[in-house]
Formats: C-alpha cells, structure tokens, sequence
C-alpha cells in the first residue's frame, strides 16, 4: 500500500532524529560509562546532572534567551524545580516547533512555564500556546517573565484539569488544527491525554510525551507504581500505534516524539 506523506520538513527532521539516535547508540555501545551517562548502576542510565558530559552538552550546544535563563535559575531555587523540563529538551522543544513552522500549540503541564516560554519565543505574533494546568501559583512564577520577553499574549494559560481543556477545544472545533503538543503532567493520564491531543494535532503535527523512562521504573514497574505502570503500557501501545511515526529519545527523562501519519 502506498505510504502515507507527510510534509517535508517533518520528514527532515524525522530523518535527523533517527540519525542522531543511532548515533548515540553506536557511542553508548563503545563508551557505556559516558554516553548513557551513570554507571549501570544508576537507576535512569541517563547522564546524570552532574556530569561532566552533560555541561560539555550544555556549553556546547545550549542557546538560551537570557529571560529563559533567569526564569530556569528562579524554577531551579523552588522546592519542586527538579519538575522542570530540562533546558536542552526545551531547546529540542522549541526547534521542532520552529522546524514545522507551528502556529499553535498544547501543553499540559506547564509548571513555572519554562517550556512554554521557550515554545512562545519562536511561535510568530500570532501563535499561541495552549497551557494547561492546575496550580496558578507555581505559573505566577514565570509569568512576569512572560511578559518581560513580549509573548504573555502568545501564551493562553488555562487553570483546570487538562482533560476538560482538551474536552472543551474539541467540542469547539478546533480537532486538527494544532501543529504541536508536549505532554508533561500527570503520570496516570498520560494515555487519556495522548488520546485527545491526536485529535486536535493535524496530520504532519508532533505530539511530545515527556518521562517516557520514569527513571528506569519502566524497566520493571511495580505493582503499587501506578505511574511507571501507566507509563509503560503507553511506551508498548505507542510502538503498535499505526496513527504515527515515533522516535524515542535518551534526552532528559527520556522524551517520545509521535509524528501523526
């Protein structure tokens, strides 16, 4: 049967992922101590924070606007700041969605509003980022930020249960007509979520699902881990799932990239 076409610039940048996965394979088969990071030891098997290769990574690699940088520095003194993304995933972020010239966007999950403001920076004038979220008073944070780097009006923050968002934007018309969705919230939902953002992403569009190694638990979730469990199944369903393409990335947490066929 003839395969299904995606725009090109997808297509590109589905190629150049896949080469830079195998790329960090071949290394991490010749360097396991370095590549992947931690001793096999480690839990994530992910280069540790600490490491010595993930500054090289970030000193050779990250271009971060300077409000980026002093919202990270703000988000990283708040007790629950290791929830942010990580600085080179948002840039990764945020070059996928400049890559597929994306006018709006969905995040669930937004935190202190780093990945958003990231994302807002490199949307035009009139994009905008769907931000779904919880709890105002963590995004009170980033807010000012948002402001002081002229895209508040490019960030649409949404203060209930991501469910209902998704329901409502559906129920509004607005099924595929997203270019662009990061998934980055509540373990237990992540199938839900997934589920809805597909439809209301367009074909050629990217969804991004973060935590998709939950710190090596996937390995061998436990019974009473309902997260890893839930994040687990997802992993599996997302490699059958012939509504896309995927690419699974050792970046953070581990992050998968669905492109929707």
């Amino acid at each position: 049967m003839p395969l299904p076409s995606v725009p090109k610039e997808v297509a590109v940048g589905t190629a150049m992922l896949g080469v830079a996965f195998a790329t960090g394979m071949l290394a991490g088969k010749r360097y396991p101590s370095l590549v992947f990071g931690t001793p096999k030891s480690s839990t994530s098997g992910m280069i540790g924070k600490s490491s010595p290769l993930r500054q090289y990574i970030l000193d050779h690699s990250l271009r971060e606007h300077p409000i980026l940088k002093k919202l990270r520095l703000l988000t990283a003194d708040h007790p629950w700041g290791r929830m942010m993304v990580s600085c080179e995933q948002a840039q990764l972020m945020a070059n996928l969605v400049k890559l597929i010239k994306a006018k709006k966007v969905i995040e669930i999950g937004v935190f202190t509003g780093y990945n958003a403001l990231n994302m807002a920076l490199v949307l035009p004038d009139n994009g905008r980022v769907i931000a779904c979220d919880i709890n105002e008073d963590y995004a009170k944070i980033g807010r000012p930020l948002w402001k002081e780097a002229g895209v508040e009006h490019k960030i649409d923050l949404r203060i209930k249960p991501a469910i209902q968002t998704l329901d409502e934007l559906l129920a509004s018309g607005e099924a595929e007509t997203f270019d662009f969705a990061f998934i980055d919230a509540d373990k237990e939902s992540y199938n839900e979520y997934y589920e809805k953002c597909l439809r209301l992403v367009k074909k050629g569009g990217i969804i991004a699902i973060d935590n998709v190694f939950w710190n090596g638990k996937v390995l061998k979730p436990r019974k009473d881990d309902l997260a890893a469990q839930s994040i687990h199944r997802l992993n599996e369903k997302l490699l059958r799932d012939a509504r896309i393409n995927i690419s699974m990335l050792p970046i953070g947490d581990g992050v998968t990239l669905a492109f929707k066929l």
